[in-house]
């Protein structure tokens, strides 16, 4: 009876699908280190960081989406036209490069702002409207060049190739660097403050947050253009690691972006969400093309299969959960009455 009642607490505590998530990459890093000698070098771990750093900062964005019971399907379009606008300027114009990185995320925050307005004030899909912003950008891309841009600019180069040391032990790069300043940053803005319990409370029920007298149109918006934000600064981080600008930059990263943080605990119909599990979910994946790397007769396709499969599992198991809380709070109402 009691071993019951602790697992019915931590099937309803939000982080049991976190834990689950830390869970599943310390077995498939372990699996790694037991097959392979060069898994146990600190360097593959730190380049998990930095191979995947663009990744972790789109994450981000789209889990404020999520959040909200929303979704946008652009950011991977996005981070291809940053690349491609950073390339042109660099390559074509004398803007300097803070100048040119500027830009970037100013459209980055106006294209996102635009997004949420539309589709927050026409009560629109966001589906549609993000899909239509996918093509766009797509588009947009091949507008500005077919052919691919390469960055030769020395000081740009330079950022791209600094590494910073860890300890002694390996190195990061900046972007990677970044890429954990800004998970931080918003997980501290959706765990203590008043705009990240507005965004929680609209993934809940967002008529109930608009009854409780909340910023609902706004805190959307914004939600939207801090996705559109994290999307062009993912842009920045994927120039570091391509230098170059490419129509095919990112193609599918939209989809990734939504398999890691489902996968590290994001509920698809809103409400629920825990950062750190985000980037777990990055990681897992970055860890199993490592191993594809490694093993070397794979193709990295089937990360792609690999995903797929965790995702599907996932997604039942947050049927199951949310179910099973469900049951927990209506027998809880229940004694409570008696």
């Amino acid at each position: 009876m009691k071993m019951k009642k602790m697992m019915n607490a931590a099937v309803a505590s939000r982080y049991f699908a976190f834990f689950i998530t830390v869970f599943l990459f310390l077995v498939l890093y372990g699996v790694g280190m037991m097959n392979f000698r060069g898994f146990t070098r600190p360097q593959v771990f730190f380049n998990l960081f930095i191979d995947n750093a663009t990744l972790i900062i789109v994450t981000v964005g789209i889990t404020f989406t999520l959040l909200i019971g929303g979704i946008d399907l652009s950011v991977g379009a996005v981070v291809a036209l940053a690349c491609m606008i950073l390339a042109y300027l660099l390559e074509y114009t004398a803007v300097p490069v803070a100048a040119a990185v500027l830009l970037v995320l100013a459209f980055g925050i106006a294209f996102g702002a635009l997004q949420g307005y539309i589709i927050t004030k026409f009560d629109m899909q966001p589906f549609i409207i993000t899909l239509a912003g996918m093509f766009f950008c797509r588009g947009m891309t091949a507008v500005i060049s077919r052919d691919t841009i390469s960055i030769t600019n020395p000081f740009y180069v330079s950022i791209a190739s600094a590494r910073i040391s860890v300890f002694g032990l390996g190195f990061v790069s900046i972007g990677a660097v970044m890429a954990l300043l800004v998970l931080l940053i918003a997980a501290i803005v959706l765990g203590f403050t008043r705009f990240g319990r507005t965004i929680y409370a609209i993934g809940g029920s967002e008529s109930s947050a608009a009854l409780m007298g909340l910023p609902v149109f706004r805190t959307k918006v914004l939600v939207y253009t801090i996705n559109g934000f994290c999307a062009a600064l993912g842009g920045v981080a994927y120039s570091w690691i391509m230098l170059s600008g490419y129509t095919l930059h990112a193609l599918g990263m939209e989809m990734d972006a939504i398999a890691s943080s489902v996968i590290g605990g994001t509920l698809l119909t809103g409400g629920v969400a825990f950062l750190p599990g985000t980037l777990f979910g990055v990681l897992i994946q970055g860890v199993i093309l490592t191993f594809i790397t490694f093993q070397g007769t794979l193709s990295a396709w089937w990360t792609k299969i690999v995903i797929g499969a965790l995702l599907c599992v996932f997604i039942v198991m947050q049927a199951i959960i949310t179910e099973r809380k469900s049951k927990l709070s209506s027998k809880s109402s229940l004694e409570n009455r008696l």
